[in-house]
């Protein structure tokens, strides 16, 4: 095998400096082409930002040029919100007329002196019974319910502080003496507790349901320190009671009222007081100068008049000068009249305005407690009533004598028994006064999407607590809960305020002229709510996407009723000032659907408002990236309204027209209620 080697031809000094020279020349060839393509590129380009912006100039001078146009327009739009403000002040007056008229016997609770005589009248009244009770404290939560409802729809420019004062007071009053009214009758009835104990244990049982009230009333008179359960026949209400109760003469009375009476009254708030009044006060300021320079134009007109009709008086035409005169003087009075009542529009409209800028006012500053255990008010809610839980001492009981009932009755009234007594030194065992065991049953209409937190009374700091509550436990299923109870006092359950918030998402559909679906999906629940005119309706909810029966379903109320029916059966909905500080909201712009989540129409229109103006955005549902980029072929707009008329059906925009003003005030107002836009 022979081996071949060849030697590579040496390049030479010239060749390897001619192919550098070609090299460089190659180069400096691709960068000239590089840069005549960057230049065009960049020619191009600042071209098309030229254009661009000779465009967005051009769009934005023809904005300009119509937006005094497009806010006329508007604030003409905007008239039906005073209007609707009027038709409510005149539903406020027929309201009372029709109450006036009726003459059922039943007091105007707007009415100072009819209120006080009916509370004066019911507080000599002493010798009712539990179910006679019962029975007027429809009338009387009926009263509190119209009070309630006054403060929270008159708008603040129409009540006086002494006013706001006065419904406040009476509330109070009638919720004072509803109580006490409780008390007497319980009393009464335990005076006669021997007479009706059952004959198995001896002891008195009594239970009265009504749709306000439910109540249960036990008294140990037997005092069997083995009789230590104390349970109510036809019901799951228990109490395990310590032998120290087992053996004293004593009461257990349940008061379990649907209401709550003991929560004190939200306090009006200031800046809604400050702002409105400012507000009012600016405008009625433009009204009385408007009608002085009214004043001031017709007694100057009755002047001029009133010379030339003298210096006509001794021509033949004497009468027909005169008649143009009465004539002139009634126009300039008509015309004084609608100035006068334009005037009075501009006050409404800026007073309503403020009103509906406060329902979306966050507070500053996060509320403050000072009890460590102090229930806050603002983050949690109180649901199903409050559950008045007492144990009193057992009064005297009555004894026939020769045909009669004797029975002895205490100065002092109806004696609570203090447990555990406030000195335990007398007695032996540590544990002489254990934490009552209590079972109790929670009110069917009132949904908890978890499970309730109990809290107690102190009727000293006149707040809700949590502590001396233990060992709690709840039975969604039998809508059950026990827990052990230091000292008996008045307990409820609470929920947490924002337990369905942010929302996960919401939809306004029409479903007719004057009339939209409302739907708020959240975590645990999907809310439908129908809206017509001034009145809305609760259409359906899903609880874990399943079908809830609701008792407020098919029931048409005002807004403000319809949002405190709501919340009183847990689907809380509705933000307050201070729920940014408890509920973490979703900034982002939109959120990309899933497979698993088909859309029925995916062409959804992306519209942006900046405050100033109005736009539909290039970019779809579908980018990445958010841009503020106009759509081709569209414009600036003022106002979203202008903006649709754009795209819009002639039909649709007929029917935006032709929407009546308590519609378009009634679906403002849930929309700002709930702040869909903040808490999506």
């Amino acid at each position: 095998m022979t081996f071949k080697s060849a030697r590579k031809k040496k390049i030479t000094k010239a060749e390897r400096l001619k192919q550098l020279q070609e090299e460089e020349e190659r180069r400096q060839k691709e960068e000239e082409e590089a840069r005549v393509k960057h230049e065009k590129e960049e020619m191009e380009r600042l071209e098309r930002q030229r254009i661009e912006r000779e465009k967005w100039h051009q769009l934005e001078a023809k904005d300009l040029e119509r937006r005094n146009e497009e806010l006329e327009e508007l604030y003409l739009l905007e008239e039906c919100f005073p209007e609707a403000e009027k038709l409510k002040r005149d539903t406020r007056l027929l309201s009372q007329w029709n109450h006036y008229i009726q003459c059922d016997g039943s007091p105007d609770p707007s009415v100072s002196p009819e209120i006080n005589t009916f509370i004066s009248l019911w507080k000599e009244e002493t010798n009712e019974t539990l179910e006679e009770v019962i029975a007027k404290s429809k009338l009387v939560l009926n009263l509190i319910e119209k009070l309630r409802l006054l403060l929270l729809q008159t708008p603040s420019y129409d009540l006086e502080d002494k006013t706001i004062i006065q419904y406040r007071g009476s509330i109070l009053e009638l919720q004072e003496l509803l109580h006490l009214k409780f008390n007497v009758a319980t009393e009464r009835l335990l005076r006669q507790a021997s007479t009706l104990a059952d004959l198995d244990s001896g002891n008195m049982e009594k239970v009265i349901q009504d749709e306000n009230v439910t109540l249960y009333v036990w008294a140990n008179l037997k005092k069997n320190p083995r009789y230590r359960s104390v349970r109510f026949s036809e019901t799951q209400i228990r109490f395990e009671i310590p032998r120290i109760l087992a053996t004293s003469g004593i009461a257990i009375r349940l008061l379990h009222t649907h209401y709550d009476h003991a929560t004190p009254l939200r306090p009006v708030s200031a800046s809604l007081q400050g702002h409105t009044a400012t507000v009012t006060h600016f405008v009625k300021d433009e009204v009385q100068k408007g009608e002085a320079e009214i004043s001031k134009e017709l007694q100057e007109e009755y002047k001029q008049q009133e010379c030339e009709s003298v210096s006509v008086c001794e021509e033949e035409t004497k009468v027909e000068e005169q008649g143009d005169i009465e004539v002139q003087m009634s126009f300039v009075q008509e015309e004084s009249e609608a100035t006068k009542c334009k005037l009075e529009m501009k006050l409404l409209s800026e007073a309503v305005f403020a009103a509906q800028l406060l329902l979306i006012e966050n507070a500053n500053e996060k509320p403050c407690f000072c009890e460590d255990n102090e229930v806050d008010l603002c983050q949690f809610t109180t649901l199903g009533g409050v559950y008045h839980l007492d144990i009193f001492e057992l009064p005297p009981q009555c004894k026939p004598m020769k045909g009669w009932m004797i029975v002895e009755i205490l100065k002092e009234g109806l004696q609570k028994y203090i447990y555990p007594p406030e000195s335990t030194e007398d007695f032996e065992t540590e544990n002489a006064f254990p934490p009552i065991e209590v079972t109790l049953e929670v009110q069917e209409n009132v949904i908890f999407f978890e499970d309730p937190m109990v809290a107690r009374w102190d009727a000293e700091g006149k707040h809700w607590q949590t502590d001396g509550i233990s060992n709690v436990l709840y039975q969604s299923e039998e809508r059950l809960i026990t827990f052990s109870l230091e000292t008996f006092g008045p307990v409820t359950l609470i929920q947490d305020t924002h337990i369905n918030m942010p929302f996960q998402s919401w939809e306004l559909r029409p479903l007719d002229v004057n009339k939209v679906l409302l739907t708020v999906t959240t975590v645990f629940t999907e809310i439908q709510i129908q809206i017509k005119e001034n009145l809305c309706m609760l259409a359906s909810v899903k609880v874990d996407n399943k079908k809830h029966s609701s008792t407020l379903e098919g029931r048409w109320m005002t807004p403000i009723s319809f949002i405190l029916a709501l919340k009183e059966t847990g689907l809380n909905i509705f933000p307050t000032g201070h729920s940014h500080f408890y509920v973490v909201i979703n900034h982002k712009l939109r959120e990309h659907l899933t497979e698993e989540e088909p859309v029925q129409d995916p062409n959804w229109t992306l519209l942006m408002f900046s405050g100033d103006r109005a736009q539909r955005l290039k970019i779809n549902e579908n980018s990445e990236t958010f841009s503020e980029a106009l759509k081709e072929e569209t414009e600036f707009h003022s106002t979203l309204y202008h903006l649709v008329k754009d795209f819009a059906s002639k039909e649709a925009m007929e029917k935006i027209r032709s929407s009546k003003c308590q519609f378009i005030d009634s679906v403002c107002y849930m929309l700002l209620s709930t702040r869909l836009l903040s808490y999506s």
